[in-house]
């Protein structure tokens, strides 16, 4: 298989030009050198962020809202519900609650998470707490009843001694 790459494509689209068949059989032009222009890392333009990134943004911009069960707008979430709205107004369908989300999500490493990743915690002997990663071992989640959407760290113990996993949609 010959793959498409830019000095192939600009072999190709000459040899159109000169009206040289590429079929096999046919005589070939000499191969064209082609040199990709260079281009400096600081001239590239942006990414835009990933669907996973602007969910973990919307979340963030939850902190304070209140805890309320079954809550999956911004006058009240439960730690689902805080996921589900954050990637629906990213763009994106998921699942409403943790188990659903959990199995619809890849298992991902904790040195491999990336901002908008799910963290999955076991609470009372079940998976039961989601939050969203959002880099730098800290995360955003509707934590339970009497407290607000909030930002925490992996490493405090609660959280440390009750995650599981994390999981990429």
């Amino acid at each position: 298989m010959i793959r498409a790459g830019s000095a192939f494509k600009s072999a190709y689209w000459l040899m159109i030009a000169l009206g040289v068949s590429a079929c096999a059989g046919s005589p070939q032009p000499a191969p064209v050198e082609t040199r990709e222009p260079s281009v400096s890392n600081t001239a590239r333009p942006q990414a835009s962020p990933s669907t996973a990134e602007r969910a973990a943004a919307v979340a963030l911009q939850q902190v304070g809202v209140p805890y309320r069960y079954g809550g999956m707008s911004p006058s009240g979430f439960d730690c689902s519900g805080l996921v589900h709205y954050s990637y629906g107004r990213a763009g994106a369908t998921v699942p409403r609650t943790t188990r659903q989300l959990w199995s619809a999500t890849r298992p991902v490493d904790s040195g491999r998470l990336r901002e908008g990743d799910l963290l999955f915690f076991r609470f009372d002997g079940k998976i039961a707490h989601v939050g969203l990663y959002l880099g730098r071992g800290r995360f955003v989640h509707a934590p339970s009843s009497g407290k607000r959407v909030s930002v925490e760290s992996l490493s405090a113990d609660v959280y440390r001694n009750a995650f599981v996993r994390g999981g990429r949609l």
